[in-house]
């Protein structure tokens, strides 16, 4: 399974944006990385360089390496919904985004590591792909023997707040998925119409 495994402050300085989650790292320099991190005398990006821009953060947001993400733009292209916001509510639907947004995982990477060692279910089968795209009424779940593990409870314990579009009961320990979400129910700060135009060229 391909994934970014670079490090992750880095990138998060140079969107200003804490897009893997929580760095205390980042809060200490809050400025874009390298010797001249802090210098105003940055030249004025090209609108090429700053869609680019847009679709590296949204890449790295999610944890999708260019040809998934590629694939997936060509999907919400052929969509009957607006391109670039097709483009994010795919991304949302990805199980280790779900099971992030469920609130399994503090981060999208460990929601990941959970889909791929086989302690999530779907509809009661074993789902070990991350990128598995849920749909309306799809029920997700922990394994029975994975329940007590301590990095889901932790993360369960800290009371994540569940979007709109999910569903979680806590006493049997299974969400739902109960619709594709609008855009403005996405939190993430992503300008999506900016990687159409990039894409488009």
């Amino acid at each position: 399974m391909a994934r970014y495994i670079g490090p992750k402050t880095r990138i998060a300085r140079k969107f200003g944006e804490p897009i893997f989650g929580p760095d205390k790292y980042m809060q200490k320099k809050n400025y874009p990385p390298g010797e001249h991190g802090v210098s105003k005398r940055r030249g004025k990006k090209s609108e090429y360089a700053i869609q680019l821009s847009e679709k590296q953060k949204a890449k790295y947001t999610y944890g999708i390496l260019e040809k998934q993400f590629s694939n997936l733009f060509k999907k919400a292209s052929k969509s009957k919904m607006v391109t670039g916001e097709a483009l994010l509510v795919f991304c949302e639907s990805r199980l280790d985004n779900t099971v992030f947004r469920l609130g399994l995982s503090n981060t999208r990477s460990g929601a990941r590591q959970l889909v791929s060692h086989k302690h999530i279910t779907v509809n009661g089968s074993v789902v070990n792909i991350p990128s598995f795209s849920l749909k309306p009424g799809d029920l997700i779940s922990i394994r029975e023997k994975s329940k007590s593990l301590e990095c889901i409870t932790n993360s369960l314990s800290m009371n994540k707040e569940v979007v709109d579009w999910l569903e979680w009961n806590p006493d049997n320990m299974i969400g739902k998925y109960l619709s594709f979400p609008d855009r403005n129910q996405i939190p993430e700060n992503i300008q999506e119409q900016l990687i159409v135009e990039l894409y488009s060229k």
